[in-house]
């Protein structure tokens, strides 16, 4: 056998197919991340201050901050560990919901109510105004949805004799990032966790855009023809990357069943996930 050079749990290969792989929102996303991490670096244009969630700068002129929050980072641990939490979660909520619905949720209600809830707490409640901002807010709100999803799939996980419900995992990581990475905001994580756990309930789903009118404006634009990685909202027709309708023939034990002698198209994809 040939030797192998470097670690073996690592393989380029692999990760840059993944990187390849990455829809179309997320990549769009994390460029937007970068961008403004770049801007960062020039000292006439304060990206931080005017970005920011900063309760007490929150008005009819600034509620853009509700949107620019998730996108800006104070700090670059925090620009990176962010980038690397956030891409595996936001490219598998957009495998499973579509480029559309990701986007409209993402720069809508999953940055909005977590900003709100967090200054709702953070300005009348504690009476404070610590600036909040970084994709963890994505992160956290991504967290909670996959607890939800996992919790109605194993509503427990067992350590010794102790059961314990699979959607506090994250309150658990909470407690952790907190603890262990400085200059965080526990509240505003908190706030982000709950948003996704009443998202992975299905309560916000009333805020998300018809999929009739989503579907609508796919197929106006020809998106999924025109824009490579792109993910439509119809993933029980389309898939991830699209329909591949394909023709069996039947054994011959199973001829003239249903009064036909052949089994009808059908289409290679469903709503299970494809790719990484």
């Amino acid at each position: 056998m040939a030797p192998t050079s470097g670690p073996q749990w690592f393989y380029p290969a692999r990760l840059r197919s993944y990187i390849f792989r990455l829809p179309l929102f997320t990549r769009l996303t994390l460029l937007l991340i970068v961008a403004f991490w770049i801007s960062e670096l020039q000292s006439f244009w304060n990206v931080v201050q005017w970005g920011a969630l900063i309760p007490s700068e929150i008005g009819f002129g600034t509620m853009y901050r509700l949107n620019t929050y998730p996108l800006i980072h104070g700090d670059f641990l925090g620009f990176v560990l962010n980038l690397l939490t956030l891409t595996p979660l936001m490219e598998r909520f957009e495998a499973d919901h579509g480029t559309l619905l990701t986007g409209a949720m993402f720069f809508g209600p999953l940055s909005t109510l977590p900003g709100a809830a967090y200054i709702l707490v953070e300005r009348v409640m504690l009476r404070r105004d610590y600036a909040i901002q970084g994709a963890s807010i994505w992160v956290f709100v991504l967290l909670g949805v996959e607890a939800m999803k996992a919790y109605r799939a194993n509503p427990y996980f067992v350590i010794g004799t102790t059961r314990i419900p699979t959607w506090t995992t994250p309150l658990v990581l909470l407690l952790f990032v907190s603890a262990l990475i400085p200059h965080t905001s526990f509240l505003g994580h908190l706030c982000s966790l709950g948003i996704g756990y009443v998202y992975g309930l299905g309560y916000l789903k009333i805020l998300a855009p018809p999929e009739k009118v989503l579907r609508w404006i796919e197929g106006k634009l020809n998106l999924l023809g025109r824009l490579p990685h792109y993910v439509s909202i119809d993933q029980k027709t389309y898939g991830r990357y699209g329909v591949l309708p394909t023709t069996s023939a039947p054994p011959s034990s199973l001829a003239g069943v249903g009064g036909e002698g052949s089994v009808p198209m059908t289409y290679l994809g469903s709503t299970q996930r494809l790719g990484p």
